[in-house]
């Protein structure tokens, strides 16, 4: 009898700790919350974007190790105005991208007008395949929009001697991976661009908010007039705003729309969380280190992958992939979860594979799944758990051992 056979052979005996665990504690602080009483008490504040969103700004290049990022109201409306941004300097074409993802990032894709074009992923690194990003290059492709799934990197040596052979561009979704590492960098410093979030889960939080961040001027220069109406008087540079005055004499300097977007700025109250959960971010970080590698070392590795590609990861949640196609033994691995209070989501990053989505149905229905095997198998047997640094060691090695093929096959 094989050791799958074996673990569904006999009922399962449920161990209740009731870890009463969900995706996240309450990352915000007491130091937050009066960082922000502060700000509202001070005269003449001002609310709305501002000196605050610039400053939180800065802090967040220098921390990332890149030169100018652009703070917007959510990681969704950083992807959305990436790729707008992309159409507007480069033209549309077609863009690589994965089926493990957000949704927001093929839905800015085909917004801006691009043409998605999905390639499967790698199972160590839950990103995008490189041998299969070279069968899916064609001389439409644009770009190819990276998503670093919760907190590994995506990044190869391969995939960025593609790039630089082929001259195709780079976009890194970073949105579940502040701080994670490639070659002694940070990713979301390799490409044109990159797409930070800091939702209320993530490794740090604005509440609502996100980040586009680059090195490039004129990206800059567009993104940061499409965050806000795609006004000219939003560019930064005086070469920018003098072209379109004097390209538009019949046109109120301060009301030329250069774009048709519209406003997706954030606040200064954001703002003001921001600076103050930055400065506790790389602690965290390591702690989530920490804790994933002790996860992995104690999970049972029959049932459960444990062989990712993990080197500089910066994972806010918990990963388990069955590597057997076994829906009995996804009924009770979810059924010890539940159990025990633990909270979790079934398929990774953005519910799996997007390709089953209702929004890609019409778009896509020449797509056949059988060509995405990895990511069918993580839509159904996979899930995440949150891990944050309030989780100490013992809970993780007991959460372990409730998953252990001990447990399962009782």
């Amino acid at each position: 009898m094989g050791f799958l056979q074996l673990l569904l052979s006999g009922a399962i005996n449920i161990m209740n700790k009731d870890f009463n665990w969900p995706l996240m504690h309450d990352a915000i602080s007491r130091q937050d919350k009066d960082g922000l009483i502060n700000f509202i008490n001070e005269p003449n504040v001002r609310f709305t974007n501002g000196l605050k969103v610039k400053e939180f700004e800065s802090l967040w290049s220098k921390w990332l190790g890149i030169s100018k990022s652009i703070f917007v109201n959510s990681g969704a409306s950083a992807n959305d105005i990436t790729m707008m941004a992309l159409a507007e300097i480069y033209g549309v074409g077609e863009i690589i991208v994965p089926p493990l993802t957000w949704v927001s990032d093929i839905s800015s894709v085909i917004k801006a007008g691009h043409k998605p074009i999905f390639v499967d992923i790698n199972q160590k690194s839950l990103a995008i395949d490189s041998e299969q990003i070279l069968k899916a290059l064609t001389p439409k492709t644009k770009a190819i929009f990276l998503t670093h799934v919760l907190g590994l990197n995506a990044l190869t040596n391969d995939l960025l001697n593609i790039i630089k052979e082929e001259n195709i561009l780079l976009i890194e979704d970073a949105c579940e991976s502040h701080g994670a590492m490639f070659n002694g960098k940070k990713v979301g410093t390799f490409g044109l661009a990159s797409n930070f979030s800091f939702y209320f889960a993530h490794h740090m939080t604005t509440i609502e908010g996100g980040m586009i961040s680059t090195d490039d001027e004129d990206f800059y220069d567009v993104a940061r007039m499409m965050r806000s109406h795609g006004l000219v008087r939003e560019s930064p540079f005086i070469k920018t705003r003098e072209k379109y005055i004097s390209e538009h004499p019949d046109l109120n300097e301060d009301f030329i729309f250069a774009f048709a977007s519209h406003n997706m700025r954030s606040t200064e109250l954001n703002a003001v969380l921001g600076i103050s959960q930055l400065s506790r971010l790389d602690s965290y970080i390591e702690q989530r280190r920490h804790n994933f590698q002790l996860f992995m070392d104690n999970l049972d590795s029959r049932i459960f992958q444990t062989d990712f590609i993990s080197t500089g990861n910066s994972n806010y949640a918990f990963i388990l992939i069955l590597r057997e196609k076994s829906f009995e033994l996804q009924t009770k691995v979810e059924k010890v979860l539940n159990v025990n209070k633990i909270e979790f989501r079934r398929g990774l990053a953005g519910g799996g594979n997007q390709l089953r989505q209702p929004y890609l149905k019409n778009t896509l229905s020449q797509l056949d799944l059988k060509h995405f095997p990895v990511v069918e198998h993580i839509h159904f047997f996979s899930w995440y758990i949150g891990n944050n640094p309030t989780i100490t060691s013992n809970q993780i090695i007991d959460l372990c051992q409730s998953l252990s093929s001990g447990e399962l096959i009782k």
